[in-house]
């Protein structure tokens, strides 16, 4: 009697950890967030990946598909630049892109504050610190 008490409580334990266990295996995984559709180039279409690595950074990683040349925009732009807006509600430029003939881009980036939106805009001069009006993709809150 006792030996089956034990094993069921032993069981029960068991049961609880592994599912503890798998609740914060499953925190730690890649956050995914698709771009929004965009008004000013509508073809474009991408996700971005955000994941904390081993020193409590956030590795920043982009797929975008049909995005146009920058050059083919209205009014024609010289380059696309990635911002980052975080929890304090600061915005940074984290990056440039180029978009190639075949209209794809991959980008990616490290972050030490936590990202919760991650926007592109079409920009006169790729160093502005400040982002301009002309948004052309944006993710929703991350």
């Amino acid at each position: 009697m006792k030996t089956t008490k034990l094993n069921t409580l032993t069981k029960t334990m068991f049961l609880g950890v592994l599912a503890t266990m798998m609740i914060f295996s499953f925190h730690s995984c890649a956050q995914k967030a698709l771009f929004l559709t965009s008004s000013v180039v509508p073809a474009a279409q991408g996700e971005v990946t955000l994941k904390k690595d081993k020193n409590n950074n956030y590795v920043i990683k982009m797929q975008i598909s049909n995005l146009a040349e920058v050059h083919r925009l209205q009014p024609p732009k010289k380059g696309y630049v990635v911002w980052m807006e975080a929890d304090r509600g600061l915005t940074r430029n984290i990056g440039l892109i180029t978009s190639s003939n075949k209209l794809n881009v991959t980008f990616e980036t490290i972050a030490t504050l936590r990202p919760t939106r991650i926007f592109i805009t079409a920009e006169e001069d790729e160093g502005v610190q400040y982002p301009g009006s002309m948004v052309v993709l944006t993710t929703g809150r991350l």
